[in-house]
């Protein structure tokens, strides 16, 4: 049970020791409850009233931060190696997160809870839509800065669960080295070949992508992105998604249908079924296995940096060459858009080293700074 559960739980029977109850935030007592002892807007409101019981933090602030975090969980879903539920743990609204949804799976809607859970959608859907194009340029034209920069902001959430989880014990190690060990197998699996795998389409597959969507959102160290380039539907759901906000700004129905029906609302239907389960399964796991659990989150996190090997660049298939199924011809070749290359390693030179450094570095500080913005609330 969540911590402002616990207080609103333990207001309630105190109160109805004496014949008091609460009603739609509100006390409705006999006069004997006049002589009840003093007690905070917050602990009588609970989840209910205008701050957040378990912080006592005013629902402006976590709104705000609500905002911030997905607007980072939207962009983090669009780059492989990023988390979103990173960006929520660091923007300090991953905890009433998690308990949002585990509280609306379970029918029971609070004004809180419906509150930090739509700031948090309706930024992520909007932040997505936004820079799904503008991202996945940056990705192909920039690959080896924008994978420095990814790293950076990944390790920047080390510190945080860290924090979450010492002491250090058996147990922690434990679920450390696993989920390095899982983060390491996918890093494989896209090196052999993710991001060359053949494309896969249809409504099954779109609903699968949206389940592993959901995963990354609600695990630290998870990347939809890594999930998605595994499964070899990174680039078509990019490009569905690009293509539905354009033919939304036309104002082009028929030309939303297409991708709208073939990717867009199975990939939503994925990750709104996902989102329940995981985060079911999470509250769960941290009830009765708090230590292996916050482990393998850890190990998820920097296991997520093996595969983000930043010097690396799209090449075009060389002619007569197997290319995703099929014999690379010159029509092939030319139909064929970049961001569709396969990739390879190359040689970094001291310009590109110094480089990647000061990305590193710039990731980073900046998901230390928006760990700081949740601090107190991390902290209670």
């Amino acid at each position: 049970m969540s911590g402002a559960d616990n207080v609103l739980g333990s207001v309630r029977n105190a109160k109805k020791l004496q014949g008091c109850s609460l009603h739609r935030g509100r006390w409705s007592a006999p006069r004997s409850c006049a002589t009840w002892p003093r007690m905070s807007k917050a602990q009588a409101l609970g989840s209910e009233g205008s701050v957040d019981a378990n912080s006592g933090e005013p629902l402006v602030r976590l709104g705000a931060r609500s905002v911030v975090g997905g607007v980072l969980m939207g962009l983090a879903n669009l780059v492989p190696g990023i988390s979103g539920g990173t960006m929520l743990l660091a923007s300090g609204v991953y905890p009433r997160f998690i308990r949002a949804i585990a509280e609306v799976s379970t029918l029971r809607f609070r004004r809180l809870s419906l509150w930090v859970l739509g700031l948090v959608v309706a930024s992520a859907v909007v932040s997505i839509l936004a820079f799904a194009g503008a991202v996945k340029g940056l990705v192909v034209e920039h690959r080896w800065a924008m994978y420095s920069l990814f790293i950076g902001l990944t390790l920047g959430g080390v510190p945080v669960v860290w924090k979450m989880a010492k002491p250090a014990d058996a147990r922690l190690w434990t679920g450390a080295a696993l989920g390095f060990l899982v983060m390491a197998v996918i890093a494989v699996a896209q090196a052999a070949g993710g991001e060359a795998a053949a494309d896969r389409s249809g409504p099954l597959m779109m609903f699968l992508a949206g389940l592993a969507g959901a995963s990354a959102m609600i695990l630290p160290g998870i990347s939809g992105g890594y999930l998605l380039l595994v499964l070899g539907v990174y680039v078509p759901i990019l490009a569905a998604i690009d293509a539905f906000k354009e033919a939304l700004k036309a104002g082009d129905i028929g030309a939303m249908m297409g991708p709208g029906l073939a990717v867009v609302l199975p990939v939503g239907v994925g990750v709104v079924v996902g989102v329940s389960l995981v985060s079911n399964l999470l509250r769960a796991l941290l009830s009765r296995f708090e230590k292996m659990t916050l482990g393998a989150l850890l190990g998820f996190l920097v296991g997520a940096v093996v595969g983000l090997w930043p010097f690396r660049r799209g090449v075009a298939p060389e002619l007569g060459a197997t290319f995703k199924g099929q014999v690379v011809t010159p029509e092939l070749l030319a139909e064929l858009e970049p961001h569709k290359y396969p990739t390879e390693y190359f040689s970094p030179e001291p310009l590109h080293l110094a480089g990647a450094a000061a990305l590193i570095a710039v990731g980073f500080v900046a998901t230390a700074l928006v760990a700081k913005l949740g601090a107190d609330s991390n902290a209670r």
